[in-house]
């Protein structure tokens, strides 16, 4: 088969999915335009196109300048393009330019030179573009384009990492990367010396033991030692409060947090989780068996003491196999100079040992989270409520989050912990914290905020996938996932995220090695992964395995989950199609003991943001097997009293429903407006929404219950009601059931 040297270029659309499924015609005539654009722009710039499927183009040049130029004008005639269009209608595209050995067969061409371009485009950024080093080596002298370094990048089914470079917009510069032994923030002297010294170890042994496997399951054996990583490994424990005043506590888990946080953004270090490093909080350790249980070779540990404005921090680093201490150091400064610590030491330590991380780790890591001290101290108490994991506490970690982002409104990270505190809120239906359409909100405009201030912000982009997630968008909730897990490729609940991303979207197999990173990174992992976990293989059909995963997580609760992708839901539905109808059954009940509204109406709606009908279905029909009623409290209506479209018209608009609950013990007013407007006053519940008749059903929707979403009942006369008692009709839908008469005012 004959070879030759391609520069090549991989064009995909954005969120493509998502814009043919708000308006496919209009989509469909706009890329059909766009796509006489970019042919034209390839053939004028000596380029052939030789692959196009749907929203993507692959294109062959003899020259890496004519691809780059090509790409360059490309995205900007495109941008000029969309300049008169809404933001959620503009077409972008990404791409990616890679020039290498290719094979010829025909028309086409095949091999790693083409595969190495597709994986550059999904590197880079809405409306921009990724080359290979190898591209900006050709053009950099004869193109007037600046490039930013990205660093070594691992791509999926490529042997080796590829250095990858961003085209920069026009008019931009690369982000400066500070001096080193200039301002740097204590915490950052303490991570990088901590990086060099492992770097430095590593590479003094030669060699690394056995690379962890990701389908090996060993978060679940009790005893089955944990395989090294193929890369310098590392576990910080929490930092020791030595104040002698429990209220600091917040930042002794701040500092240990920090240096998780930070480290973990090194793609050259593999960093235990946050939750597992937790559980040895308050307990004298020995190191060794630290190492051996999280599976790491180095263990960072220390303390912090605060003092009025003094703050003294000791930190040492220590070779789990051998109990060594490989560097230790202390910290004597004004609480004031917390971010200048230790400056000339871990210059000098820079400058005679060489060691360089990347471009992109260099900015993360040297950019100051604010210049506020006392914002700080407000994110560490917001960050100590959020992951304690007790809903009280939920709330009181959204205000302090306000407090640090009023003393500074640039403050990125406070504002990504406040959106990441409001999507719990809204996912978990906290109404005593704040109505779930308020949550939403408040997450959508923080997440925003973070991004636009920092826009390589991991927890940001986390949030961000999850929310698109729900809105049914599932490719730009793929794109923010994988964003956050490359932003911080050791981050346990980074991964979780893109598990359930995953999931949703259909593609299990992707879901479950996602998840299984996650274990790998958290090995005594909580129960919200475990539980993720269980789920994961339940969707992959992997029900046997589920089963196992789940069931200790029955005994360690002391009974019965509640609703929402929740072990005993997973449970019973594993057992249900596993034929154990009896205990499939037992799970049912506990759940409908927690909640008796739980029903297969309520769960179609709360699940309704599966990608595939399929998926959605067989969950629906595995909790249908296991005994889960159709309709709340298992109501079930008679068909002779159930009112038709016609009936429920006639006492809809303009009139007044007037009743009870289904318990009778709050009494309810409804009033429907014109244009399908509808008011619920209700206890001390007042919302406003919309409403209409599909078929034989009343649909309303409203925006502060049910995410938001619209859900569908049946109406029925009932022989025996009367006026008197406001019983004479019966509303049922996913989320209610109430008996009431027509009283109108």
């Amino acid at each position: 088969m004959e070879r030759r040297l391609a520069a090549i270029l991989a064009a995909d659309v954005v969120g493509y999915s998502r814009l043919m499924g708000e308006d496919e015609e209009e989509t469909a005539e706009r890329l059909n335009a766009y796509r006489k654009v970019i042919d034209k722009l390839i053939a004028g710039h000596d380029g052939r196109v030789f692959g196009s499927a749907g929203d993507s183009v692959i294109a062959e040049f003899a020259s890496p300048v004519q691809a780059v130029r090509c790409a360059v004008e490309f995205q900007r005639s495109i941008e000029e393009r969309n300049a008169d269009l809404p933001e959620d209608r503009r077409m972008r595209f990404r791409i990616g330019v890679n020039l290498g050995d290719v094979m010829v067969e025909g028309d086409n061409l095949l091999g790693d030179g083409v595969n190495v371009a597709a994986r550059l485009e999904g590197l880079a950024e809405p409306g921009g573009i990724c080359v290979r080093r190898a591209v900006r080596n050709q053009v950099r002298d004869k193109l007037s384009v600046v490039f930013e370094d990205m660093g070594e990048v691992e791509v999926k089914n490529i042997a080796r990492p590829i250095r990858v470079f961003r085209v920069l917009p026009e008019g931009t510069t690369p982000k400066p990367t500070r001096r080193w032994g200039a301002g740097r923030p204590a915490r950052v002297q303490l991570i990088t010396a901590a990086v060099i010294v492992l770097l430095i170890a590593a590479g003094g042994i030669g060699f690394w033991l056995k690379p962890w496997a990701p389908g090996l399951d060993v978060a679940f054996v009790e005893g089955m030692a944990l395989t090294l990583p193929d890369k310098p490994s590392i576990a910080v424990l929490p930092f020791a409060n030595m104040s002698g005043d429990p209220d600091q506590e917040y930042f002794a888990d701040g500092m240990t947090d920090d240096l998780i946080t930070d480290l973990s953004k090194v793609s050259g270090l593999f960093v235990i989780a946050r939750n597992s490093v937790f559980t040895y909080k308050g307990r004298a350790v020995m190191i060794q068996e630290v190492g051996r249980d999280l599976g790491v070779r180095y263990v960072l540990e220390g303390s912090v003491r605060r003092a009025g404005n003094r703050v003294r921090i000791n930190a040492q680093l220590i070779d789990a196999t051998t109990g060594l201490h490989l560097w230790a150091e202390r910290y004597d400064r004004e609480y004031t100079d917390v971010f200048a610590v230790q400056d000339e030491v871990i210059g000098r330590i820079v400058s005679a040992l060489k060691v360089k991380l990347t471009n992109a780790e260099q900015t993360q890591l040297t950019s100051l989270p604010t210049e506020n001290l006392k914002a700080y101290d407000y994110y560490l108490r917001a960050e100590q409520h959020y992951y304690s994991g007790e809903a009280s506490r939920l709330g009181k970690s959204l205000l302090t989050y306000e407090e640090a982002i009023a003393l500074d409104p640039e403050f990125a990270n406070a504002y990504a912990g406040y959106a990441r505190a409001a999507v719990d809120v809204w996912r978990f239906n906290y109404l005593q914290i704040m109505p779930a359409a308020l949550a939403r909100k408040i997450a959508k405009r923080a997440v925003n905020k973070a991004l636009a201030l920092n826009a390589d912000l991991p927890t940001a982009h986390s949030v961000l996938a999850l929310l698109r997630m729900v809105e049914g968008e599932h490719d730009s909730a793929i794109e923010a996932a994988r964003r956050a897990v490359y932003l911080d490729p050791n981050n346990s609940d980074a991964y979780v995220n893109l598990t359930v991303v995953l999931g949703y979207a259909g593609q299990h197999s992707e879901s479950l090695e996602a998840i299984k990173t996650a274990l790998r990174l958290n090995p005594k992992p909580p129960r919200y992964l475990r539980s993720y976990y269980g789920w994961s293989l339940f969707m992959n059909g992997q029900y046997e395995r589920a089963v196992e995963v789940l069931e200790p997580l029955r005994e360690e609760a002391g009974g019965i989950f509640g609703f929402g992708d929740s072990p005993g839901e997973t449970l019973a539905m594993a057992y249900a199609l596993l034929g154990r109808e009896e205990e499939a059954r037992a799970e049912v009940e506990g759940l409908l003991e927690q909640d008796p509204y739980s029903s297969l109406a309520l769960y179609r709606v709360h699940y309704q943001h599966h990608k595939r009908p399929e998926d959605l279905e067989n969950r629906l029909d595995a909790l249908r097997r296991a005994g889960l009623p159709e309709w709340p409290f298992g109501y079930e209506g008679n068909p002779e009293y159930r009112l038709n479209a016609a009936a429920l018209e006639a006492i809809t608009t303009g009139h007044t429903w007037t009743g009870w609950d289904v318990a009778r013990k709050h009494s309810f007013v409804q009033e429907f407006g014109a244009a399908g407007t509808i008011v619920y006053a209700g206890g001390i519940t007042l919302m406003s929404g919309a409403t209409h008749v599909q078929g034989d059903m009343l649909c309303m929707r409203f925006e502060s219950i049910g995410m938001g979403r619209v859900r569908c009942g049946y109406v029925y006369r009932n022989p025996d009601g009367t006026s008197e008692e406001a019983n004479e009709l019966t509303f049922v839908d996913p989320g209610w059931i109430l008996h009431f008469s027509i009283k109108d005012r």
